[in-house]
């Protein structure tokens, strides 16, 4: 069920599937919610499974100069606000949706029941790395966002993937090309300034299940075991035959590890 849900002046497309405990999934950049669209019908067996898009993302507005994950934080909780879900949410974030994710703990740990981050880091950019955004911030406001899926996709998807997958190197190619420049510069400039979330590992005191494509170049699956490592309470399970998109490239695994998580069992 498509929901347009406002916040203050903001407009923002939320969906919604299946009955049971909530569970939030984020998309990572430059997406919307449809990159979830393969492993929701299985989710929605057991939960309410809720994919929103992000300000500036997809059907929803919201343009600013600067996207914080704080900001697409807040915006998260006074979206469940609206919707009137106050049982505490499993938050599953991919990429930067899992940078969101850390902002949640930190921001709104009391309406948390667990965290699920996919394919995502805990280091911020270094200044190199917060440059190069910065660069491609205006590169789409002044070119659009034809060139953006043959630079992005190399490095979103596994080589076997853009081999033998056709059809979902089309299907994100057609996400990435349907997305805002404003959004889409907004959030480059919102990542290039995010926290260094290394020193929070060892406090965030609810289950994480941090699951990463084994073929990930992005945040590759030693580095991601890494951060889950310190984790009081961390799962880690690398899903087999995929890059930085697990739930794209391989949905069934990455469901069954979502599922088995939330249900209190071995990920």
């Amino acid at each position: 069920m498509q929901h347009t849900i406002k916040v203050n002046d903001t407009a923002f497309q939320v969906h919604t599937d299946g009955a049971g405990s909530p569970l939030v999934l984020v998309h990572g950049f430059p997406m919307d919610h449809h990159m979830w669209d393969s492993v929701v019908p299985m989710l929605a067996q057991q939960h309410t499974v809720i994919t929103p898009d992000l300000r500036g993302f997809g059907g929803s507005g919201g343009f600013c100069e600067i996207a914080p994950m704080e900001r697409f934080a807040d915006d998260l909780i006074a979206i469940l606000d609206q919707m009137d879900i106050t049982e505490p949410i499993t938050f599953a974030g991919l990429s930067m949706g899992g940078y969101i994710g850390w902002q949640m703990w930190k921001r709104h740990a009391d309406r948390l029941a667990r965290l699920i981050l996919l394919d995502t880091r805990a280091a911020g950019d270094d200044e190199i790395q917060a440059r190069a955004r910065r660069v491609n911030a205006e590169g789409v406001l002044a070119n659009g966002m034809s060139g953006v899926p043959a630079a992005m996709l190399p490095k979103l998807l596994s080589e076997a993937t853009r081999e033998h997958r056709p059809d979902v190197v089309a299907m994100l190619t057609e996400i990435i090309l349907r997305q805002d420049p404003r959004g889409v510069a907004a959030a480059q400039r919102g990542m290039a300034q995010r926290a260094d979330v290394t020193g929070w590992l060892a406090e965030i005191d609810l289950p994480v299940l941090v699951l990463c494509g084994e073929a990930d170049s992005i945040s590759p699956v030693a580095e991601m075991q890494g951060f889950a490592n310190q984790l009081p309470e961390g799962q880690f399970v690398v899903i087999p035959a995929a890059g930085h998109m697990p739930p794209v490239e391989n949905p069934a695994a990455t469901s069954d590890a979502i599922l088995a998580f939330c249900q209190g069992l071995p990920a």
